[in-house]
């Protein structure tokens, strides 16, 4: 019988907590269930599929998060600005996120959330209607922005900028860089 108040998304919350703490990789049914103070067996009964099935849901709710947030983010504003804050939607979901944004990143674990997926990169072509991009050139500089956000984001997050400077700073200067790219 399960325990009283637990259920799949309860699951799904504490094993992205755990994630997101201490990396999807060190993610185990049993540091789940010791956090839910259940024995692991008993999550089968809400994640079926074990560690696999546990690490999508995880890539999932975390996709269908983060592209709400960049909806809300992108709405009402065009150009530089929709970009801008695109950009530090993005990042801030990768800091306080690590583990789920790790998840969301091996696109085999997307399963049901490809929709939501699908949804993230449809704010972005429109934010970048609002520079005049449409079909060829709009998939192009989508490719650009998924290319360069993340790539500074799995530096950021895994110690890859030794130099002594702000990165804020160079993030601030990344956007940049993409918004002249785009607008030209």
């Amino acid at each position: 019988m399960p325990r009283s108040g637990l259920d799949s998304e309860a699951v799904v919350a504490a094993a992205a907590e755990l994630a997101d703490a201490e990396g999807l990789e060190a993610l185990t049914l049993a540091k789940v269930a010791a956090r839910l103070n259940v024995r692991a067996p008993s999550l089968y009964v809400h994640v079926g599929g074990g560690l696999e099935d546990l690490r999508r849901r995880i890539a999932s709710r975390g996709t269908r998060a983060l592209a709400a947030q960049l909806q809300a983010a992108a709405a009402g504003r065009a150009g530089e600005d929709a970009l801008r804050a695109f950009a530090d939607v993005y990042r801030g979901y990768a800091r306080a996120h690590p583990g789920s944004y790790a998840a969301m990143q091996r696109v085999a674990l997307l399963g049901d959330a490809l929709a939501a997926a699908d949804l993230l990169v449809d704010t972005l072509i429109a934010v970048l209607r609002g520079y005049g991009l449409e079909g060829d050139e709009a998939v192009h500089a989508v490719r650009a922005i998924r290319s360069a956000l993340p790539g500074f984001v799995l530096l950021e997050t895994g110690d890859g900028f030794g130099l002594p400077l702000d990165l804020d700073e160079t993030f601030t200067r990344l956007v940049a860089i993409l918004h002249r790219g785009i607008a030209t």
